[in-house]
């Protein structure tokens, strides 16, 4: 209210609805209640109303290999395409439209993108397309988006569309447990990828962005299947507990190495890395209770190995961890990575080793520069050089720091 309770002066102010409002405007009206069927026939109705047809939904697989896609009424189904060299995989990797004449039209291919995590690719074709077929376009495939990660959460549709193999239960649990598998804002962006994806059981991560401070966590429990995945379940849940309430980093490992214990007993642990990264300063700390220490990646080259004191696995009544400080500079990576990752070898043969991943994650940084890119990049060609097969789990996880703010983001221009 201004001075003496008026109402500011609105005169001026267009308040009409205009065509892509209205275009969007449905979507959204009508999302609240919509069955996670009748996705597929809405949108393809929107994008008809701009003059596009043959509308594909392709998500990604649980292996990163594949964009698959959505069944569904009125949607053009065709066989999966790969991630890696298409058009789709193109807009998907890199978060931008890509563009293909086909005989006198255009196919387009859109990103999913809800929020920063990346989802899958919209295509659609167009007779022809110009900068307002490309805004509406985008900002409808941002909806869908959406819709698709709101109702993914009481359907089984996608998760059936995304799977390409039979997952045991371990790996369900597993999935259930992951948060978002990228995380992007100005100052700091994340990827991880889990491997074998269908099989994985005690491997995993967890991450949230609190204010100027993202948390991390990499776990890895012992043994296999459903004993494996119970465990990290339990020290997911402990670490979230911990973290919610602004445990210190030193206390957080004592409430999960208790947990673990007296859920059960001596005899099983779960290697684990903590850390805490000031979003606004660079300044990173982190503690360390058995896991291998992340490499420090500076100008697309591994520089050093984040090495620090350790304590016993969580489970093991530990002492109380070392916490270790470190400072970044704008554009430093962590590559954190379980052991499975470096201890696979053939019968008889050597360890795949440290070195063997060094080697591997510089020759992938001269081709890739995304983050998440470069995490799927070296994910598959480590499984490839260990020969197709992980006879443990190895699991990636990549944090990019790049400091700055976002205070832009909230204001309107």
């Amino acid at each position: 209210m201004t001075d003496g309770g008026r109402k500011p002066d609105s005169i001026g102010v267009d308040r009409s609805e205009g065509f892509g409002e209205r275009l969007l405007g449905v979507l959204l009206d009508r999302a609240h209640e919509m069955p996670p069927e009748l996705i597929a026939p809405l949108v393809a109705e929107e994008v008809a109303r701009v003059g596009g047809r043959d509308v594909s939904i392709l998500l990604q697989d649980y292996e990163q290999e594949l964009l698959v896609p959505l069944p569904g009424r009125r949607l053009k189904v065709g066989g999966p395409e790969p991630v890696e060299g298409s058009p789709a995989g193109e807009a998907f990797l890199g978060r931008r439209t890509v563009e293909v004449p086909e005989g006198g039209s255009v196919r387009m291919y859109l990103p999913l993108l809800d929020g920063s995590d990346q989802i899958g690719a919209m295509a659609v074709t167009l007779d022809t397309v110009d900068d307002d077929d490309r805004r509406l376009l985008r900002r409808l495939a941002g909806l869908v988006a959406d819709m698709i990660v709101t109702k993914d959460a009481y359907t089984d549709q996608f998760f059936q569309a995304r799977r390409s193999s039979p997952m045991s239960v371990a790996a369900e649990i597993q999935w259930s447990l992951l948060p978002p598998l990228t995380m992007t804002v100005p100052q700091v962006e994340v990827a991880g990828i889990l491997e074998p994806a269908y099989d994985v059981a005690g491997d995993s991560f967890d991450y949230a962005l609190n204010g100027d401070i993202l948390h991390v966590a990499m776990l890895d429990a012992m043994g296999h299947g459903l004993d494996a995945a119970t465990m990290a379940t339990v020290a997911v849940g402990a670490y979230r507990h911990t973290r919610r309430a602004h445990t210190d980093l030193s206390q957080v490992y004592a409430f999960m190495d208790r947990a673990i214990n007296e859920q059960f007993g001596l005899d099983h642990f779960v290697t684990a890395q903590m850390m805490v990264l000031d979003i606004t300063t660079g300044r990173l700390q982190w503690v360390n209770a058995g896991h291998p220490a992340p490499l420090l990646i500076r100008d697309r080259a591994v520089v050093d190995r984040l090495a620090s004191p350790t304590t016993l696995p969580v489970g093991f009544g530990g002492e109380e961890p070392v916490v270790s400080e470190r400072m970044l500079q704008p554009g430093d990576r962590l590559l954190c990575f379980t052991d499975g990752l470096i201890e696979e070898h053939p019968a008889g043969g050597e360890q795949f080793g440290e070195e063997q991943l060094i080697e591997w994650t510089n020759r992938i940084l001269r081709e890739r520069t995304e983050v998440r890119a470069v995490v799927r990049a070296l994910s598959h060609a480590l499984k490839h050089e260990r020969g197709g097969t992980t006879s443990d789990d190895a699991t990636i996880f990549l944090i990019e720091w790049r400091g700055g703010d976002a205070d832009h983001l909230a204001a309107f221009d």
